[in-house]
């Protein structure tokens, strides 16, 4: 598996926390940034993680702001990304079970990391559960297509 990740400023040192639970279990990954702590705009961030994501070049990704709204909506604007804005471990299976999220946007000023790592962990070994779920994804694309 193959994941993206990227945060802006406020998502930074959550960012470096997943990055270290990545090297544990043994996960290929690229970070996108920011390599700097200054402020930057969480769109340039969120972008290259959603398009990579959507191209199929990376299997999921990962992005991380302060509130983790900014870059779940502007990652949501890509076609093909399913990106689920996640702060508990409930949202964290049930998004990949009948969601098929291929994108987590989580917020490092609403969880700590403990949480964080768990909801990453959960979020990357569980799998699309198919079935009745595959047809409502399948509407989700559908709508997508006619935008």
């Amino acid at each position: 598996m193959k994941i993206a990740i990227a945060s802006d400023h406020g998502g930074n040192n959550l960012r470096k926390e997943i990055k270290g639970l990545l090297d544990a279990k043994g996960y290929e990954y690229t970070d996108f940034g920011p390599k700097e702590d200054g402020s930057v705009d969480y769109p340039d961030f969120a972008m290259p993680v959603a398009e990579g994501v959507a191209s199929g070049e990376f299997d999921k990704g990962i992005l991380i702001c302060g509130t983790g709204i900014g870059m779940s909506i502007a990652a949501n604007k890509v076609k093909g990304v399913r990106c689920a804005l996640v702060h508990d471990t409930f949202s964290a299976k049930a998004t990949r079970c009948h969601n098929d999220s291929n994108v987590i946007a989580m917020g490092e000023r609403v969880i700590g990391a403990g949480l964080a790592l768990d909801i990453v962990d959960i979020w990357l070994a569980t799998d699309f559960e198919g079935g009745r779920h595959e047809r409502r994804v399948s509407k989700i694309t559908e709508i997508e297509a006619k935008n």
